[in-house]
């Protein structure tokens, strides 16, 4: 029994960082259908963003120095004005291009980051020390679990449901809702199409800049390629859960997580290796049977 509540507390917390990396792409999709493949850059670029510039392998903590309520909110806004002037400075002169067009903008946007993050800090992953003391493991119906992993459940709750009162209970949220049904339309309607995008840019890099705290806590490392793996993750749960779907991409990241989880657990030893190879066998296997994803918004059903 401890053994399966240690199984479930790994894939909660594994499936709640990709949830929220899938949710990061899933708003700017629903808006703009713009897959941002520069998310994983702002994910690297506010981890470094707590450091001074150093080429020694271990890294100076600057903002890291902070106490965690004066940390955490400038962590957040850090991402969310970095997701705010990429999208005035590169994505709204791409608005009416084609979506391939937005997507290697995306691309290129993402390299300039990283380039400027080597440039700066050196291509070299540095060691840091956040909060060390959030890995200390405590007792929960005879598991042992690291404190960070109920942290990061227990603030992918409090993403999801604030994200839901956001989108279903205020005028931003309708205005978000109109434009990913039709956004030509909902420009004739009188949705503030400007406040809308840069609103749900601010979103995700808000969710960037939680994504990058959780990664510096468990790995200790800042390293300007470390928002790539999780970016490829994040983007296949948007797939899975239904490109435009916000409840997909939660549903999809918990699902992906759990099924890594499990995959670690029972493989043999010898193929533990090649988890990935088989976590993304069974996704190609899922995309086969039902490639419109598990949940399917309004716009893509009018579009099928």
């Amino acid at each position: 029994m401890t053994g399966i509540l240690q199984l479930v507390f790994d894939a909660l917390s594994l499936g709640g960082l990709y949830a929220m990396a899938a949710l990061g792409i899933a708003l700017i999709f629903g808006v703009m259908k713009l897959v941002n493949f520069a998310h994983g850059e702002y994910i690297a670029f506010c981890v470094f963003a707590m450091i001074v510039p150093s080429t020694e392998a271990a890294a100076v903590m600057s903002l890291g120095a902070l106490p965690a309520y004066v940390l955490v909110p400038l962590l957040l806004l850090v991402g969310a004005l970095l997701a705010i002037v990429s999208e005035f400075l590169v994505f709204r002169h791409f608005r009416n291009a084609s979506p391939v067009t937005m997507m290697i903008a995306s691309f290129a946007l993402g390299v300039v980051i990283q380039n400027s993050l080597i440039a700066v800090y050196g291509g070299r992953p540095k060691s840091i020390n956040l909060w060390p003391e959030l890995n200390t493991p405590v007792t929960m119906f005879g598991a042992s679990i690291p404190l960070l992993q109920l942290i990061v459940i227990l603030t992918t709750v409090l993403v999801v449901v604030a994200l839901a009162i956001l989108v279903k209970r205020t005028r931003f949220g309708l205005e978000m809702r109109a434009a990913a049904e039709n956004f030509d339309m909902a420009l004739l309607l009188g949705v503030r199409a400007n406040t809308v995008i840069t609103g749900a840019f601010a979103l995700s890099g808000f969710l960037a800049a939680a994504i990058a705290m959780i990664l510096a806590i468990q790995t200790g490392i800042a390293d300007v390629r470390m928002g790539g793996p999780i970016m490829l993750i994040a983007f296949i749960g948007t797939v899975i859960g239904g490109m435009g779907s916000l409840v997909g991409a939660v549903a999809a990241g918990f699902l992906i997580g759990a099924v890594s989880v499990v995959l670690q657990s029972f493989l043999p030893l010898d193929a533990r290796p090649f988890r990935d190879a088989f976590l993304f066998g069974l996704v190609i296997c899922s995309l086969l049977f039902r490639p419109q994803g598990l949940f399917v918004s309004r716009a893509a059903k009018s579009r099928i």
